[in-house]
């Protein structure tokens, strides 16, 4: 099936009891046994499984053209779950720009139980440079954020697997409609299904899918369980609904994100801007190649530094100064003051969330405040 059936239809059944066309919300949190003992309805206790996290991990599975899928009660929990996979001791390989509260998990939550290293992993002889026989994980995130940096997916697999190396992709910013990281060679994909997938900004969770049901997947599964961290019945008939117009919010997204970046990119004001879809891009070429379109996410900074920075985004009308991404309404942040004191990113960034507005509107209002 293609991308809209599915989002459509693999996270969704009509009841049988009802015949109700949209599945039931089943807020139970423990199931009868029958008089034998067993579940014949297949479900134990809603922290094992539940019938809508069911339908929800179909779908997210279905997307990424994955074996299977683990939903999580948020993203950090999703990413924080693959690192708890992990034997004490692994070398974690991760980028030199990512999203800094998995960054932060590396370096304050397993220090001391995992070795890591920041690196620029899409320089392949830095790459082999850092592997070491410890190495158990390389974590990849294209586009990255807030650089929207591109990792050629295939290139950093091909180094991995020749060394017995898994890799994980944080697939959040493209979603399953712009790439798939599993078609790539990636034995995993991670998602905050908070953003595109939720697209409203009014719910959390984070998501896992493997494309190999194997050991490694087994203990993932066994951390989502024990550990608990698992989305509510109704944040998982949310997110399986929001899915339904997944690819059709992201052609919206693109679309704006695109025209939005080459207004910037000529505009005097805007010393540069970060989006894979614009040719001046340095792995526009790798983006080309591994992506059906380049997201909604964008950044660009600002001559005249910090102080330009904050009067910019102060004088914003249609723009909210908001954290995440994903939702129908644009946003836009000062990153390197959330990302905090170890911060890489330019004082002068502005990292955007291209919404679903008119375009000219959201030009307009850009073209305003930069004036």
């Amino acid at each position: 099936m293609h991308i809209e059936t599915i989002a459509i239809h693999a996270g969704n059944h009509v009841d049988e009891t009802s015949k109700a066309v949209i599945q039931p919300i089943i807020l139970s949190t423990t199931f009868e046994r029958a008089v034998d003992g067993t579940y014949p309805g297949g479900y134990i206790y809603s922290r094992s499984s539940n019938p809508n996290r069911t339908l929800l991990e179909n779908v997210l599975a279905k997307l990424e053209g994955g074996s299977d899928a683990a939903a999580f009660s948020s993203g950090n929990a999703a990413g924080m779950s693959v690192f708890q996979s992990l034997p004490p001791g692994t070398h974690v390989i991760a980028p030199d720009d990512m999203y800094h509260g998995l960054r932060n998990q590396l370096k304050l939550l397993f220090a001391g139980i995992l070795t890591f290293d920041f690196i620029d992993v899409n320089d392949s002889q830095v790459l082999m440079d850092h592997l070491r026989p410890e190495t158990g994980l390389i974590w990849i995130e294209t586009p990255s954020n807030p650089l929207l940096k591109i990792t050629d997916i295939k290139q950093v697999v091909k180094i991995a697997h020749q060394n017995g190396i898994k890799v994980a992709c944080d697939n959040t910013f493209a979603t399953p409609v712009c790439q798939q990281p599993l078609a790539l060679g990636a034995d995993l994909v991670m998602h905050s299904s908070t953003k595109y997938f939720g697209g409203h900004s009014d719910l959390m969770g984070g998501a896992l899918i493997t494309k190999v049901k194997g050991d490694w997947w087994l203990k993932i599964r066994q951390v989502q369980e024990y550990g608990g961290a698992i989305p509510s019945p109704l944040d998982c008939y949310y997110l399986a609904r929001s899915i339904k117009t997944l690819p059709y919010r992201i052609r919206g997204h693109v679309h704006n994100a695109q025209l939005l970046a080459e207004f910037l990119e000529k505009h005097p004001k805007v010393e540069s801007v970060m989006y894979p879809g614009l040719p001046s891009h340095p792995q526009h070429d790798i983006a080309k190649a591994q992506m059906t379109s380049f997201g909604g996410m964008l950044s660009f900074c600002l001559k005249g530094g910090r102080e330009e920075a904050n009067r910019v985004i102060n004088q914003l009308k249609l723009f909210t100064r908001a954290t995440s991404l994903g939702g129908v309404e644009s946003l836009i942040e000062h990153r390197a003051t959330v990302e905090g004191p170890d911060t890489k990113t330019p004082f002068n960034l502005l990292r955007v969330s291209v919404g679903l507005e008119h375009i000219d509107d959201l030009v307009e209002d850009l073209a305003q405040a930069l004036a």
